[in-house]
């Protein structure tokens, strides 16, 4: 039978974006504290300007929007 444990978890990557990570997930920090979340999907931030570190807050986008 082909049970959640048995797969890989999956990771999605995009260009200019969090990672969409399936949940859920436990990561550890640089300081070695862990936080958790039992969300079905979370978005780990890359770009490190999240007020909510890992989690991602989109505060990667372009907030300047560009005339038309």
């Amino acid at each position: 039978m082909d049970s959640p444990a048995d797969r890989p978890c999956r990771i999605s990557v995009q260009r200019r974006g969090p990672l969409l990570v399936e949940g859920p997930v436990e990561v550890e920090l640089e300081d070695g504290t862990t936080v958790v979340s039992d969300r079905f999907r979370v978005a780990v931030c890359t770009c490190r300007r999240s007020r909510r570190y890992p989690w991602c807050d989109t505060s990667h986008r372009d907030r300047e929007r560009k005339p038309s």
